[in-house]
């Protein structure tokens, strides 16, 4: 009788697990390229940001959305589509103002991770600096 329950669950579980292997991965990439990681995974009412670091080179603070997938049809970064900056801006800005970073050059980055079943390092991890402008 409960047998949808437990299959919603346990894909529920495989993308969490997938997600945080990714995360896991970006956040590795991102201290191999001199950014010091300030935060993960930090929540708000509003949402949650993957990863917050800084960039040494650029001087900014780098709000990080971490993207994971299985395959590339479609690619991970797909899924950060206008309405997900838009939240990921919302987002930044509360971050901002609870933080007082105001004076901070910040920047928007999208990670996407493609790990394929069985693999024990990603298949692939595209980087894309800049990846949106603040939006709304």
């Amino acid at each position: 009788m409960w047998g949808w329950f437990t299959r919603i669950t346990k894909v529920a579980d495989q993308r969490r697990t997938l997600g945080a292997r990714g995360e896991r991965a970006a956040v590795r990439h991102l201290r191999r390229n001199g950014y010091q990681i300030l935060a993960r995974n930090l929540r708000t009412k509003l949402g949650e940001i993957d990863v917050i670091a800084r960039d040494r080179r650029d001087r900014c603070v780098v709000i990080v959305e971490v993207k994971t997938g299985r395959g590339d049809d479609p690619p991970p970064e797909a899924h950060v589509n206008h309405h997900k900056q838009r939240k990921i801006t919302m987002l930044a800005k509360q971050l901002i103002k609870q933080h007082r970073l105001e004076n901070q050059r910040v920047r928007f980055d999208v990670i996407a991770v493609v790990w394929r079943e069985g693999d024990r390092q990603p298949r692939d991890l595209r980087h894309h600096e800049h990846a949106f402008e603040a939006v709304g």
